[in-house]
């Protein structure tokens, strides 16, 4: 049970205010208003021991100014204390055997985007969907999310605190929608968002699991042979006489995994280290934003990931755009829609420009991750008409995430069959040429022959 300090006015005209325990807001809410008082304000207490993470995630924020310079702190504490509060939220209204599963979103979404383009206002949209959601976890994050919408809080408001259901791209493309008056389109592009997610999940799902099915078949094959089928050989070998020995690789191998069974906790501790290690760094400020950066500059994957990054973050601030905001503000707005602390302090290096009257398209074209091509549109954009520059620019980037992605589906197939035919042939060395020696019977002859 949560607890909760609410202000309300009774049928007298009276303030009261009372600290109560109960399930979530929109219960309390709901009982508040059966009784016949007026809900002024509900605040959830939060216990000491958060407040002390959040303090000190807050020092570790305050520690990246040296790698983020133009990433606004504020922003930074905002995401880092989001993880919490969504397990706090979880805990006081979640049922523990329903999970939000991703069609659950996807439902969710379609159905909020029909009634929107139908008028709905949000508020009967969402008692809407709610009558019509089976999911009880997912049932009570929107009940949330409408007392908030109730109250005079935007949607998105309430969705930060549910990180670990709605992705953080998710949020921000709703953000975005509601900052700019134009949800309906937002929508929209969610629903493309989650399609566009789930269809590239399941191409690479189609590449990935037959081929590391094969990989765990290889490596177990090639254990088992060497523990189990080369002793018995080198048994034969030695009961029988013969002077014939099993290839060198074979014993090689053999010897190697000898001493891994024989001194096992030496790798685990060396591999649990690595893991540690890696983990930590990444969850400091500058080790997040390496992490990021590798995945812009990554092998493969990297301009796949840039590209659909940014043409996020360009579909965003052409929505602000067209509904009457400025640049400076535009880009304010659509910042967090990549989620990715390098295209983060770039559009902050952009709004600072703004300020100081430079170019914001300068950051994108010194960062090296944009193409000439891109840059160059903006920058045609900014002297004739920036939105229809950007509704161009998004076509052509729409092209050439396609011709990255087939490029990447081409080559991802081959690394894999060539890192599961190399496991395959080092099979075939070390398991498979003592059988087959042993079938042919050489071995044989030499052991029964008389010896010289």
């Amino acid at each position: 049970m949560a607890v909760f300090i609410y202000k309300a006015v009774d049928r007298s005209g009276n303030v009261v205010r009372n600290r109560v325990e109960e399930t979530n807001r929109y219960v309390l809410l709901k009982k508040l208003k059966e009784n016949r008082y007026l809900p002024i304000s509900v605040t959830q207490i939060n216990v000491r021991r958060k407040s002390q993470n959040v303090k000190k995630q807050k020092r570790n924020i305050e520690a990246s100014d040296s790698v983020l310079k133009s990433v606004r702190r504020q922003e930074a504490v905002r995401k880092q204390v989001q993880g919490e509060r969504f397990w706090n939220k979880v805990k006081t209204v979640a049922n523990k055997g329903a999970k939000v599963k991703q069609r659950d979103i996807v439902t969710f979404t379609q159905n909020f985007y029909l009634l929107k383009k139908a008028n709905f206002n949000n508020i009967h949209a969402l008692s809407t969907i709610i009558e019509t959601t089976e999911n009880a976890t997912l049932r009570a994050i929107l009940e949330d999310i409408l007392v908030g919408v109730e109250s005079g809080e935007n949607m998105y408001v309430t969705m930060e605190y549910y990180t670990g259901v709605f992705n953080p791209i998710y949020i921000n493309m709703i953000k975005v929608g509601e900052l700019s008056g134009s949800l309906t389109r937002s929508l929209e592009q969610a629903v493309q968002y989650l399609d566009e997610t789930a269809a590239m999940s399941k191409k690479l799902k189609s590449v990935l699991i037959p081929n590391l099915v094969q990989f765990v078949v290889l490596l177990l094959l090639l254990i088992v042979g060497t523990v189990v089928a080369v002793p018995a050989i080198q048994k034969v070998f030695t009961e029988m006489g013969t002077s014939d020995q099993l290839p060198a690789v074979t014993l090689w191998f053999k010897g190697v995994l000898d001493k891994l069974i024989q001194f096992w906790y030496i790798p685990v501790i060396i591999i649990a280290a690595v893991i540690g290690g890696v983990w930590f760094y990444i969850n400091t400020p500058q080790g997040r934003y390496n992490w990021h950066y590798f995945k812009y500059r990554a092998p493969i994957f990297g301009p796949l990931v840039y590209a659909i990054d940014f043409s996020r973050l360009m579909r965003a601030i052409l929505l602000n755009i067209r509904n009457g905001m400025r640049i400076q503000e535009a880009l304010d707005t659509s910042k967090n829609v990549a989620h990715n602390l390098v295209m983060l302090s770039l559009v902050e290096s952009a709004i600072n420009n703004i300020l100081v009257g430079q170019s914001w398209i300068e950051p994108f074209e010194k960062a090296g991750l944009s193409s000439p091509m891109v840059t160059e549109m903006l920058k045609i954009g900014m002297q004739t008409d920036l939105a229809e520059m950007i509704e161009k620019l998004l076509e052509y980037m729409e092209i050439d995430i396609d011709n990255i992605l087939g490029r990447v589906m081409k080559a991802l197939p081959q690394i894999v069959y060539a890192i599961v035919g190399v496991l395959l042939i080092f099979v075939t060395v070390v398991v498979l040429v003592p059988l087959i020696q042993v079938y042919m019977g050489a071995w044989l002859f030499d052991a029964f022959l008389p010896q010289s």
